[in-house]
């Protein structure tokens, strides 16, 4: 069986920074595969497309550039806030909350919730990144597709897998 439109995939994979020989970034191995419904929009349309046709038991390796994975690095995603935006109901900013590199989850004025990243933070503001942490960076993938096989009813409808390596329902 081919992959396809509503097909569950489960594969193992080996990301890497910008190309075959780029540091790692991820490894999904065979205790910790991919298990995805094909085709319900969870996974990047340009790896979909890479491993499209494939079938159980093949290997595939692929670069994708970052215009097709997570797109390039957009500078009007990089904000500055006051640093008391970080403060408590008594108004006291915890220092240690504020580390470079950490991720903070934000909410804008219609309450949608989004993550950034602490890039700089100062003696008043904190500078904020929300850009995708894989923005700007080619993807290079290598990995091997383990099982391919077609979607429950139940599985489509709801646009995940159920199940091992899925959503229990």
């Amino acid at each position: 069986m081919i992959i396809s439109k509503n097909k569950v995939v489960s594969l193992t994979y080996t990301l890497r920074d910008g190309s075959a020989l780029g540091e790692v970034v991820e490894v999904a191995d065979e205790k910790n595969a991919l298990t995805f419904l094909y085709g319900a929009g969870m996974m990047l349309p340009s790896f979909e497309m890479n491993i499209s046709e494939l079938e159980a038991g093949s290997d595939f390796s692929f670069l994708l550039k970052a215009a097709e994975a997570y797109g390039e690095v957009n500078p009007e995603a990089v904000i500055e806030v006051a640093k008391n935006s970080f403060a408590d109901q008594n108004g006291v900013v915890n220092e240690e909350l504020l580390q470079l590199g950490k991720p903070v989850m934000m909410q804008d004025d219609q309450g949608h919730r989004m993550q950034a990243r602490i890039v700089a933070v100062t003696a008043d503001k904190v500078k904020l990144d929300f850009n995708a942490p894989m923005a700007g960076k080619d993807l290079h993938f290598t990995g091997k597709v383990l099982i391919v096989r077609e979607a429950t009813t139940s599985e489509i409808e709801h646009g995940h897998v159920h199940g091992p390596g899925g959503h229990q329902h």
